[in-house]
Formats: C-alpha cells, structure tokens, sequence
C-alpha cells in the first residue's frame, strides 16, 4: 500500500480510526473455513463472492502476485509487495497435480483459527489469513483430482519431489531406436506377470508342455492387441493390458471343481473351453458396466479405502500357494528370492551406462541368471538318481525306487519339458483353438464377479498412473470407456483361449515409476513385438521350459509387490485415522478368514489334491447348500476367493460409515466441461478424432 491509503492503519490518522477501517475490510472478506462436507459448488460461489483468485495453473506472474498482496497484505508497503510478489514462486507438484507457493503453509502448526491471535500479536506483520492457506488449497485439490490430507507434504514436513518422465504421454522420442528400446523395457519388466500364469494354470490343468507352450504363445498374443487398443481407445493412459491374477485365483477355483478334477480324458481342453465361456460370460458384463454409464455412477462409492484391501487382497490369496509350491526345490527358488531382493533394494541405486539395469529389469534378470545356475545343477548331476529315467520324470513313479524323488526331478530339472521337441517353429494362435465354449451359470456367475472386482482394481490403477505422468485426472467417462473397452479386451482373451481375462496390470504403476517412461507410442511399437513372437512357437517352448518352482518363487515376490502397491492407495486418506484403519484391518482379516471357512468342507479333497490347491477347492463342496447345483457351486466358489469377499466387506463399509471427504481421500474426477476446454487434456484422452465422430462426443468424455 502507499503511504496515506486509508487501508493502511499505521498511516492513518487514528489508530482507532485505522482499526475499525482494518476491521471492517476483513468483515468484508471473511476466511473460508471448511466444513466436514464440502461443496465444491459453495467453494466456488465463495470465491466469486470474495473476489479470491487462483493460481491453480502454476504459472508465476507478477501481475497476478500483485493483485493478491494488495487484497491480503495490507499492512504491507508496496516495496514489500515487489518482492513478495516475485518471492510467491508456484511450485507445481506433478505427482499430485497441485500446486504450493513457497511462502504459504511454512509454519506447519498453524491453523484456520489463529487468525485473530495473529492480528493482535503483531500488526507489522503480513496477516496471512486461512482465506488462502486453507479454502485455495482445497479448492486447487478438488479441481486436481483428491483430497490429499495434510497438505501432501513429505519428510520433514517438505513438499514431494517431482517425478521427471523422461518421455510423457505424448513425448516422442526423436528416432526409433529409443521407441523399440523402451517399448520393450516396458513389457522386459513385466514378463513375470505376463508369462508365469500358464506356468500355473496349464500343468494345474493336466495339460502337455505342449499346451503350456501353445497358452504362452496365446498370451502374449492377446496381450500385444489388447494393450494397443487400450493405447488408442481405452484410457490412453500407457498402461500394459494382460491376463491379470484377479482372474488367476478363480480359474483354479474352476480346475480344481470335483466335476473337472475327476476327467481322465482331454481333462485340459474341457477345462479350457469352461473357463471360455466364463471369461466371455464376465466380460460381456464389464462391457455393460462400462459403455451404459453404469460405472460412472459406480465411481462415487469406489475409494482408496475400498481400492486398497481389495488390490491388496488379490495378492494374498495365493499365499497358500506361493512358497508351498517354490518350496518343492528351495535350492531353486531361495536364490531366486534373494536375487529379487538384491536387485530391487540393494541394488537400485547402482546404475550401468546411465541405466538402472537391476531396478528395471529385476525379475527377468533374476530368473535368467538363477535358470542358468539349475541348468548347471542338472548337467551336473545334483538330480541324478540310481535306476531313475531322468529324460520323462513322470513314468519313474512306477519305479519303487524313484517314487520320493520324481516330484523333485519334475520341478528342479530344467529339462524335465518336452516342449521344445513337440512343439512347431510357427503357430498362430486362433479364436476357438481349443472348440467351441461351455456356458455354464455356476462359472458364469463366477466370472461375473470377478469382472467387477478387475474393474476395481482399474480405477485404482487409472488414478494412479495419471497422477504418475503428471496428467489431469480422467472424467468418469474417461474410467468407463476403459472399463468397457477391457471387457471387450476379455472378450478376446476368452474367445482366443488364454485362460483368464485381460485387464490392466496392477505392476504398471511400479513399471512406470522405475522406468520413467510413460510414451503411448513405445508401449504400441513393443506390442506389436509381443505380436510377432507370440508366432513363434519355440519362444513359448523355451518360456514354457521354466521350472515350476522357479516360477513360483518369482511369483511369489510379484504378489507380494501386489500386496504393497495396493495398500499404498492409502496414501491418499488420512491414514491415521481409526475409521480407515478399521476398515481396511477388518476388509482383509475377514477376506481371508471368511474363504477359509469356506475352503476346509471338503474332505475328499484333502486326499486328492496337493496342498497348495486346497484353498481352491471349495466350490464343490462349501457350506452354503440350498439344493440348487448351479446356485451352490457359485455361492460357494464366489466366497471362497479373498478379493471377492474383501471388496464386499471395504465397499460396503466404507460408504455406510461417516466419514468427511478428506479423511476417506476421495478420488475426484475431472469434468467434461473441464476436459471441452482443456486441448492437453483432450490430447491426452480423446478418442482420435475419427473414432469420436463416429461413436460420437460422449465417447470422448
């Protein structure tokens, strides 16, 4: 202010008469003080109302600056205001999408309150008031996609540091070469969740190392265009469209039945052509969710408090399964673990020609260097037995003899396969190789609730990555032509024949993070690589020639990086707060204890299936009895699976107990209106423009 302005009580002529003019200019603009349900729509009346500007853009300007030290700094001379102005440096976080200025919330123990204590403690200083400390932050986080506790602020009370992308959405690097090299990085980093579940589910399913080799190939098929259509008309966001282990735990639900565990004759292709007509089935239903509308009305009860034990879930409940199985040749899959740990904790730092060789490439690096090490043990004779046929492991169970130490040849010996002598050098994977679909209602109703629960797991994984490469939150539209176009992606997967439906990897977030990388264009080039290996038949050999316990033991480190990322949706809640902490504990100790109940009905079973499939062979004999065959096996099959049984538990929870919005860290959405007016928003998420015309706008929002 000038010297004389009547605003200015230290000029003035009274100090009375400077007061009441002080006094009556803040009655004016009173601090917004936010109440447990807040309104965007009261925000922003409220500003209009004050005259409150924003500096949501992150752009510094002076003249901007200026205006908000004359209106809120008015003890201030001008001189004071120039530096003020060019001292309120916006700093734009791009993980959270929110912006912080330097001179504001320093004094963490500050609060809406102590405005009045301040006045009166001392005039000379700026009155910082909580008009702008506490209602344009809000306001900023409810534009920018959630309420973030706290302020967001990281150690030592500081703000996060920024993750530099060293390509962006739509950062394209200047040749092909870096678009070929990243493109495979991205997928190079994912090859455990991309090719270890046929590794599962084909010998869980008495199929040949023949079919092993043929499902791998079918994988990495499906998934190569899945993810490019996800790239272009899904999302858009860079994210890795695969079978995913939401679906895994339910396929075993299925081999394991009593109907099916008792086939002695093409037992895989049975069970291959029921979990088909399932996948289809289920992904039909996700299509509906998505491309009716339905899931945009769905995701105003979906969370991080619900995402969270629900993804977290996912991971569990293979931990039955997990080391039981790894633990058949802990020579093997100990040194697999610890080589995992190494590389990805130890490790992480060390960089090789400017490349974090051993953060990125952890899990195939792993496995290589642990498979050559059991090859030398099996050239070397460590499972050479007296009397035993070490070239077909299964026929020594004939032989009194070798009967202790088959299992232990068929799960160490790296050329316990066949698969490299059976299978062709060129297959292409087709719809119905393995014939027609069965389209049951028990397995139906099963896949139907799975859909849901990938769908979940999703929205979680969309709001994440978006955040992740520095982009605005997606409209609800946005999530649903995703969810509808990952039913459709199913629905490829179950036409082909891969064995679970295809949905969006959990592990891209942990990809994107390591790799910085989070270009659209690499992610298609590297797709259509999985594309054309998926032709040659003696990659999936070779891929299928992986000891099963060497597989398990990397498996086990991926579902417990599942586990971590799931829970690391809580971030965005109040974490210390007990109604959140109660929901969460309670989601996912009664996720786990309520399937249990369910799994220990069968006691046949413990006399025919190995232990690391009892879990998931309740569905034939479950407590829940009512007559109705179909009915039953569903009912049971559905509460035996954790996820299932955990996203009921948090979702119902969750939106039935109080709770303001802050404190559940609710997930808030970009608008259509905002993405109509925003050009780098409809860059990075409309459909191309020919596709948009013809589905027409409500596609593109």
């Amino acid at each position: 202010m000038e010297s004389g302005s009547g605003l200015d009580p230290s000029k003035s002529k009274g100090s009375g008469s400077g007061e009441g003019k002080f006094g009556a200019f803040l009655k004016r603009v009173e601090p917004f003080l936010p109440r447990k349900e807040l309104n965007p729509v009261e925000l922003r009346s409220w500003a209009k109302k004050t005259g409150f500007v924003s500096d949501y853009s992150g752009e510094t300007s002076t003249k901007l600056g200026e205006t908000e030290s004359s209106a809120f700094d008015l003890p201030k001379g001008r001189d004071h205001q120039t530096d003020r102005a060019s001292s309120r440096q916006t700093d734009l976080d791009p993980i959270l999408g929110r912006s912080r200025r330097s001179d504001i919330g320093s004094d963490p123990e500050s609060k809406p309150g102590s405005i009045e204590e301040e006045r009166g403690s001392n005039r000379n200083e700026a009155a910082e008031t909580p008009l702008e400390n506490e209602g344009g932050k809000i306001s900023r986080d409810l534009e920018n996609g959630c309420y973030y506790p706290g302020g967001g602020e990281g150690e030592g009370g500081g703000w996060p540091k920024p993750i530099v992308m060293k390509y962006g959405l739509r950062d394209d690097p200047p040749s092909y070469g870096p678009l070929i090299y990243y493109g495979l990085q991205h997928y190079l980093s994912l090859a455990g969740s991309l090719i270890f579940i046929p590794l599962v589910i084909v010998p869980a399913m008495d199929g040949s190392d023949k079919d092993t080799a043929a499902v791998i190939s079918t994988m990495l098929l499906v998934t190569g265009i899945t993810t490019i259509l996800h790239c272009y008309f899904g999302t858009r966001l860079p994210l890795v469209q695969g079978s995913s282990f939401v679906y895994l735990a339910p396929a075993l639900v299925v081999i394991n039945s009593e109907e099916f565990r008792n086939l002695t004759e093409h037992k895989f292709r049975e069970i291959m052509r029921e979990l088909q007509g399932a996948i289809i089935v289920g992904s039909l239903f996700q299509c509906i969710l998505g491309s009716t509308g339905l899931m945009s009305l769905l995701l105003r009860f979906i969370n991080p408090v619900v995402v969270a034990p629900t993804v977290a879930a996912v991971g569990l409940a293979f931990f039955s399964y997990g080391f039981p199985q790894a633990g058949t040749c802990v020579e093997i899959s100990i040194p697999v673990i610890v080589m995992l740990l190494i590389c990805t904790l130890y490790l992480r730092g060390v960089s090789i020609f400017g490349h974090r060789i051993f953060r990125i490439y952890a899990v195939p690096l792993s496995a290589l260097i642990v498979w050559t090490y059991a090859l030398f043990l099996t050239v070397g004779g460590a499972y050479d037995y007296k009397g035993c046929n070490a070239d077909i492991p299964s026929s020594n169970i004939l032989i009194n003899e070798c009967k202790k130490h088959a299992y232990t040849m068929k799960h160490c010996r790296t050329d316990a396969s066949n698969a490299w002598t059976t299978s062709p050098w060129l297959r292409i994977p087709y719809p119905f190789q393995w014939g027609f679909p069965y389209f049951h209602m028990r397995t139906c109703i099963v896949m139907i609730f799975v859909s849901l629960v990938a769908s979940v797991d999703s929205v979680g994984t969309y709001h994440a990555t978006s955040m992740l490469v520095n982009a605005k939150r997606p409209t609800r539209g946005v999530v649903s032509r995703g969810v509808a176009l990952e039913g459709f992606c199913s629905l490829l997967a179950g036409i082909w024949g891969s064995g679970t439906g295809s949905t969006t990897l959990t592990e891209n977030i942990h990809t994107i993070n390591i790799t910085k990388v989070a270009n659209r264009r690499a992610l298609a080039i590297g797709a259509l690589f999985l594309i054309f290996l998926s032709f040659v038949g003696k990659l999936g050999a070779i891929l299928a020639s992986i000891p099963q316990a060497l597989a398990a033991s990397v498996l086990c480190f991926i579902w417990a990086l599942t586990v971590a990322l799931g829970l690391s949706n809580l971030r965005y809640t109040q974490t210390a707060s007990f109604r959140n902490i109660t929901i969460v504990g309670v989601s996912l100790f009664l996720g786990l204890s309520i399937p249990a109940y369910f799994q220990q009905y069968q006691p046949l079973s413990t006399l025919i299936l190995p232990s690391y499939y009892l879990s998931f062979g309740a569905a034939s004999s479950g407590p829940f009895q009512t007559g109705i065959i179909q009915l039953d096996f569903a009912m049971n099959a559905v509460m035996s699976l954790n996820m299932v049984v955990t996203f009921l538990l948090a979702f119902v929870l969750d939106n039935t107990v109080p709770g303001s919005k802050e404190e559940r860290g609710v997930y808030v959405w970009s608008r259509a209106e905002d993405m109509e007016m925003d050009p780098a928003m409809q860059a990075d998420y409309s459909l191309p423009r020919r596709v948009s015309q013809f589905f027409g706008c409500r596609c593109c929002d």
